[in-house]
């Protein structure tokens, strides 16, 4: 069963403080195996949007002692800021990440709450996915009147607090109230304009969010509109899964519209930057950037760079660095302050920094096969070279993508590149898991073998890793004679002058395929299971002598056209 894994983001009422800000948050590192992601402060707001994750029940401990630590430290009733809240701690709210789904991180939502509400004493709601009713789902509806109008709110039975106490005591006068829940991947994503109006800003806020704007009987003003139920006609926006405001940041000085892109499936936010961009220009206003509150998932810069490059008619088969670069910069991320990709993407926070091959330089990487240990060896060095062989297809491939009088098929060109990139980075994964499955099998040979059991458990163990030490290897020669396609194709309709670069691809992909059989092979040999063994030899065989039709094919194309 893979690792349970939560996030949890929750916003604090204190954006000027610095020490106040990193007193809370260094609460979170307290708790053992709690990684502490992002801790980003605003001035303006006047609010700090903390991230960090974990496994579940230690993300709730460092969720606890992060609210505890903030309603020591926080008094709400000397807060001021442009964000709407209504508690030391506003909102916390756990967003499953992997082998969690949303309805058990509501339970840990509730336990959470219910922690919070009897330890100390602190009024609060659940909303969205953890919420025990469908009007408390909206986290506006539960934070309506902010901290202002908690000491009526509370007395109110239609808003008894889900936890804590249902009164204004000493505690909630200085802590307030709070919000948690359980949710999908939120962003909270701000777009700049040339401007400090904020009505100019809501207005646009208004045209884009889901909820959209409320219908008046002369236009836009008058007696609002109601329906049969006595509730205000609304207008819809144009995109669903936004919400959003117009506010002025004295900070940078201009008017930002502030929106939460409650679900990137339905709208993600390079679709919200375009379609605010229209909106702004329909009413003489323009964008001048954006700006990311917290964390994104890469997928979401991914699919930014892929939009922006199809509207260039580029070809999307560029590397995951390029692409994130053309996001921010088309997005206008660095607008304000730099956007360091290493500290704004998920996955790059949760990376693993064990050392691996494929991270040295290139000379690095040759020192350390020279060196005096068996691995990286024959196996890995042959999946490096069907990199590089891959590599040049894929550059082929784009440099005809942009080839002038050829920009009718840079798709066809951008389709190919995209394939050479998904060959590259398989066989630079298996770069290093080549050198793993070696290490498995020596590691198995180091097991105890004192008593029968510890035997038998060693000669399983030295059986399954030799077992993977021969998968990997094979994987390899169909990865790299499955990439000859590429070069094969830009052989033929490419760049003529670039024929060499595409041919060198296919020799490159040719060795990877000899050099991945010679371990398959020699590993196969050691495999007590004869049956698997004596397959996986045929199969690589066949692949083998596909590889060196396929370099015959292209060497006689070749030096028919030089």
């Amino acid at each position: 069963m893979n690792k349970q894994l939560i996030e949890c983001v929750p916003n604090i009422s204190e954006g000027r403080d610095i020490a106040k800000i990193n007193a809370i948050a260094v609460v979170v590192e307290t708790v053992e195996g709690v990684k502490l992601l992002d801790v980003d402060p605003g001035k303006a707001t006047n609010r700090t949007v903390i991230t960090f994750v974990g496994e579940p029940e230690n993300v709730i401990e460092a969720a606890f002692r992060l609210i505890k630590k903030a309603a020591e430290l926080i008094d709400m009733s000397k807060h001021s800021g442009e964000h709407p809240r209504f508690g030391a701690t506003d909102v916390c709210p756990l967003v499953p990440i992997s082998g969690i789904t949303l309805e058990e991180a509501a339970v840990y939502a509730h336990k959470l709450g219910e922690r919070v509400g009897k330890e100390l004493g602190i009024p609060g709601y659940y909303y969205e996915n953890a919420a025990t009713t469908e009007t408390r789902k909206n986290l506006a509806s539960c934070r309506a009147g902010e901290y202002e109008g908690l000491k009526e709110k509370l007395i109110n039975p239609d808003w008894k607090p889900d936890f804590g106490p249902a009164e204004f005591n000493e505690t909630v006068l200085k802590s307030g109230a709070i919000a948690i829940s359980a949710r999908d991947f939120l962003i909270a994503y701000n777009i700049n304009l040339n401007t400090t109006s904020t009505r100019r800003a809501n207005a646009i806020a208004f045209d884009i969010r889901e909820a959209g704007r409320v219908k008046y009987e002369n236009g836009v003003s008058g007696k609002v509109m109601l329906d049969k139920n006595g509730e205000p006609v609304r207008i819809p926006g144009k995109l669903k899964a936004v919400k959003g405001i117009g506010w002025y940041i004295e900070e940078y000085g201009i008017a930002q519209i502030s929106y939460n892109l409650t679900n990137i499936n339905i709208t993600p936010m390079h679709i919200a930057f375009d379609e605010t961009e229209k909106c702004a220009i329909e009413r003489g206003l323009r964008i001048t950037g954006s700006e990311l509150i917290g964390l994104i998932p890469l997928k979401a810069m991914l699919d930014a760079g892929d939009y922006f490059l199809r509207k260039q008619e580029r070809s999307l088969g560029i590397s995951e660095a390029e692409k994130v670069k053309i996001a921010v910069k088309s997005l206008g991320l660095d607008d304000l302050k730099p956007f360091n990709p290493n500290e704004k993407i998920i996955e790059y926070l949760l990376k693993d920094n064990t050392k691996k091959l494929i991270d040295l330089t290139v000379s690095g990487f040759a020192e350390e096969t020279a060196a005096e240990s068996i691995a990286p060896g024959g196996g890995s060095i042959s999946a490096y070279v069907g990199t590089l062989g891959v590599s040049l297809g894929t550059m082929v491939a784009n440099l005809s993508a942009h080839k002038a009088g050829w920009d009718d098929k840079w798709e066809f060109y951008s389709d190919w590149a995209v394939k050479g990139q998904a060959y590259k980075n398989k066989l630079l994964q298996l770069v290093d898991e080549d050198t793993n499955a070696f290490n498995k099998i020596i590691d198995g040979f180091r097991m105890p073998k004192a008593t029968d059991e510890e035997k038998e458990a060693r000669k399983q163990a030295i059986e399954k890793a030799t077992i993977y030490a021969t998968e990997i290897p094979f994987q390899v020669m169909e990865t790299a004679y499955n990439s000859m396609e590429v070069m094969q194709a830009m052989l033929k309709e490419g760049m003529q002058s670039s024929i060499s670069d595409a041919g060198v691809g296919v020799l490159c992909a040719r060795t990877a395929v000899v050099g991945a059989y010679f371990n398959v092979r020699i590993n196969a040999k050691d495999i007590k299971d004869r049956v698997f063994a004596e397959e996986i030899i045929a199969n690589s065989e066949i692949i083998y002598k596909k590889a060196l039709a396929v370099e015959e094919e292209v060497m006689d194309f070749i030096f028919s056209k030089v």
